[in-house]
């Protein structure tokens, strides 16, 4: 559930009118960007609840209007001297105009990959394969269903030998290999990394 922040405790005046925003996944804690907001645009981020900025070229920008990538806020809370604000959000796609999950690229993901790559798939989902042109594996496996879930079951089968051989190099490797998989796989069945993270979450309460 989304949570307001009371606009008239933040000091506009300190920045000319704008407070720094910081925007961070809310379920993968990585950091995604960082842009500035006036009043109106956290006016519109609240009454919306999807994410708006204000940019020095263009005014208020309603992140996502155009590409789709929209960032729906679950919380934005002020710094200690009132003048920053962190945003914790769902993100629908990339954060970064050149379509990277994160502004910051492999620096604020480092402490999870497992996003970049769920970011990755949804990317190769989103993008259609024009004549001609190959498609990558990604692509290959999440338009062809029996593929995909062929190389699941395969990749199942190769992690369980390596642990019975106990050979933790090699298991670690068909683990990475196995979790590729089931995302594509959870993908193409309409699912994602987020709904993961939910169910994770729910059991621990």
């Amino acid at each position: 559930m989304s949570t307001t922040l009371d606009l008239d405790t933040l000091n506009f005046a300190k920045g000319n009118g704008l407070v720094t925003v910081v925007t961070q996944d809310a379920y993968s804690g990585a950091v995604l960007m960082v842009a500035h907001a006036d009043r109106e645009a956290l006016e519109h981020t609240q009454r919306t609840g999807e994410m708006h900025y204000h940019s020095r070229s263009r005014g208020l920008w309603h992140k996502g209007g155009t590409s789709g990538n929209v960032q729906r806020m679950v919380s934005l809370t002020a710094d200690c001297d009132q003048d920053a604000v962190l945003a914790l959000v769902v993100p629908a796609g990339p954060a970064c105009h050149n379509g990277t999950t994160s502004c910051f690229r492999n620096e604020a993901l480092r402490s999870d990959v497992f996003s970049a790559l769920d970011a990755t798939i949804a990317l190769r989902q989103q993008t259609p394969v024009t004549d001609g042109e190959k498609p990558s594996y990604t692509q290959r496996l999440l338009s062809d269903r029996n593929l995909r879930l062929k190389k699941l079951g395969e990749e199942a089968v190769e992690l369980a030998t390596a642990c019975v051989d106990q050979d933790a190099a090699r298991a670690a490797e068909e683990t990475a290999d196995l979790l590729y998989h089931a995302l594509v796989a959870l993908r193409a069945a309409g699912g994602s990394l987020q709904d993961v993270r939910e169910v994770l979450a729910s059991r621990q309460r």
